[in-house]
C-alpha cells in the first residue's frame, strides 16, 4: 500500500480523481500487479476495509453458490463503463489438500469414514487431549504429528489406520488426494456468508448511475434468489439517502405550506407562493448539469435550502397585494401590479445578497472544494433561474387563482332552490 500525498489545490491545476484517472491509464497494464487508486475519504460510513470507495455486498446461506456466482458478478461489473478499480475480498489463492476416500475398499478392508477422520484429526487438528497442572500453572496437551510433517504433503503416504482387525493399513492404500484452491477466509454478515465487492468511480460517473448500473447488470444475469446483493457503507447511506430525498423534500413543502396556510388564513395564496419552488428546482438542476457536478447529499442541502430562500419572492408580491386589496380597496390586477413595481428593489436586493454569497462556494478552489462546490451551484442556478421566472409567473398565478377562489365564494353563497 502506498499514499501519495498532492500539493495544496491552489499550486495544482488537477484535482484528485483527475490525477487518478491519469495514473490508471498509464499503470493499468504493468505485469503482475492490481492497481487501485483512491482518493483518502475523511468520513468513512461503515462496510468493510476494502481497496475502493464504495461497497457492493452479495450474501447467501450456501457458500457453494456463492463462491460461483462471486467471480461471475465481478466479472460483469468490471465491464460496466460505470464502475472502475472493481475487486473483491473473495481470495481463492489458499493452498489446499483435498482427500477422497474410496468407501468400497474401506467396507473391504474394515475401515469406517471416522476412523479415517479421527487419524487426520490427531495428525493435523492440534487436539486438546489433556492439561498438566503446576502450583504456578497450568500447560494444554495438544496432540499432533511432529511439526515438519505439517507442510509436506508426502507424510500422508507414512499414515496408517488400524481397521477392525487390529491391523494397520497406509492410508493412501483407500484414499486419494489432489492440491486445490481455497479461499484464504470466509466472510460472514450475520448468519450468511458474505463476499464484498468494492469499486470506485471514474470521472463524470456518479454514484445513482453506478447503482442503477448494477442493479441492471444483476438483472440481466440470472442470479438465483440464494444470492442477494445489496450496497454496502457509503453506497448503501447514499441510496437509502436518495431514496427518502423525495419524502424530504415534500414533507418540507408541505411544512411551508401549513405555516402559510395559518399566516394568510387562506387555501389558495400559499399555492401561489409555492409555485416559486418548480423553477428553482429546475435552475438547481440545470446548473448541475452546466457544470458538470454530481447531484450528491450535498447538492440535495442546496435543494433544500433554496426551498426556504427563493419563496421570498412571491412572499414579498403576495403579503403586499393582500394588504392592497384589504385596506386600499384595489382591484386583484391593480394590487399585484403595484406589488411588482414597489417590491422589485428589495427583491433583487434579497437575490443579490443570497447569490453573492453563495458564489465563493462555486469560485473557490482551495481543499475541500470539490465537496463545497455542488452546494454553491445549486444555490446560485435555482436562485437566477426563479429570479426571471417569478417576477412574470406569480401575478398570473395569484390572479388565477383569486378568480378560482372567487368562483368557489360564488358557488357557495348561491342559497339552494326549494
Amino acid at each position: 500500500m502506498m499514499f501519495i500525498t498532492l500539493k495544496p489545490r491552489d499550486q495544482r491545476h488537477e484535482t484528485a480523481q483527475q490525477v487518478i484517472d491519469r495514473l490508471r491509464k498509464k499503470l493499468a497494464n504493468e505485469p503482475g500487479a492490481n492497481l487501485f487508486l483512491m482518493a483518502v475519504q475523511d468520513i468513512r460510513v461503515g462496510g468493510r476495509q476494502s481497496n475502493a470507495s464504495y461497497q457492493y455486498t452479495l450474501l447467501s446461506d450456501d457458500l457453494s453458490a456463492l463462491r460461483e456466482w462471486e467471480p461471475k458478478i465481478r466479472k460483469a461489473l468490471a465491464a460496466l463503463p460505470e464502475l472502475a478499480d472493481v475487486n473483491s475480498d473473495q481470495q481463492d489463492n489458499g493452498a489446499e489438500m483435498d482427500l477422497v476416500y474410496d468407501r468400497d475398499t474401506m467396507s473391504r478392508l474394515g475401515i469406517s469414514v471416522q476412523d479415517a477422520n479421527n487419524l487426520l484429526n490427531n495428525a493435523f487438528g492440534q487436539r486438546q487431549i489433556s492439561t498438566i497442572y503446576q502450583p504456578l500453572n497450568q500447560y494444554k496437551v495438544v496432540m499432533e504429528v511432529d511439526p515438519a510433517y505439517t507442510q509436506d504433503v508426502s507424510a500422508l503416504d507414512k499414515m496408517f489406520v488400524i481397521n477392525s482387525d487390529g491391523k494397520p493399513i497406509p492410508l493412501a492404500y483407500f484414499a486419494k488426494w489432489q492440491p486445490a484452491n481455497a479461499p484464504l477466509s470466509v466472510n460472514h454478515q450475520g448468519l450468511s456468508a458474505a463476499s464484498t465487492i468494492s469499486f470506485n468511480l471514474p470521472t463524470g460517473r456518479s454514484l445513482s448511475e453506478a447503482s442503477e448500473a448494477i442493479d441492471r447488470a444483476m438483472t440481466q444475469l440470472g442470479v438465483p434468489s440464494s444470492v442477494r446483493g445489496s450496497f454496502a457503507g457509503t453506497a448503501q447511506v447514499f441510496q437509502q439517502t436518495m431514496n427518502a430525498q423525495v419524502i424530504l423534500i415534500l414533507a418540507a413543502i408541505a411544512t411551508v405550506y401549513i405555516v402559510l396556510g395559518v399566516l394568510y388564513e387562506s387555501y389558495v395564496h400559499p399555492l401561489t407562493i409555492l409555485s416559486t419552488l418548480p423553477s428553482a428546482g429546475v435552475g438547481a438542476l440545470l446548473a448541475l448539469e452546466i457544470f458538470d457536478a454530481p447531484f450528491s447529499l450535498i447538492a440535495l442541502i442546496g435543494i433544500m435550502l433554496l426551498i426556504g430562500i427563493v419563496k421570498k419572492n412571491a412572499i414579498m408580491m403576495v403579503d403586499f397585494a393582500l394588504e392592497a386589496q384589504r385596506n386600499g380597496n384595489l382591484t386583484p390586477e391593480e394590487a399585484i401590479f403595484q406589488a411588482c413595481l414597489l417590491r422589485f428593489r428589495p427583491i433583487m436586493m434579497t437575490t443579490l445578497a443570497a447569490l453573492f454569497g453563495a458564489l465563493p462556494l462555486v469560485l473557490s478552489g482551495g481543499d475541500g472544494s470539490e465537496l463545497r462546490q455542488p452546494l454553491g451551484i445549486t444555490i446560485v442556478g435555482g436562485l437566477v433561474m426563479s429570479q426571471l421566472l417569478t417576477l412574470y409567473t406569480t401575478p398570473v398565478v395569484y390572479l388565477f387563482f383569486d378568480r378560482l377562489r372567487l368562483r368557489f365564494s360564488r358557488h357557495s353563497s348561491q342559497p339552494v332552490s326549494e
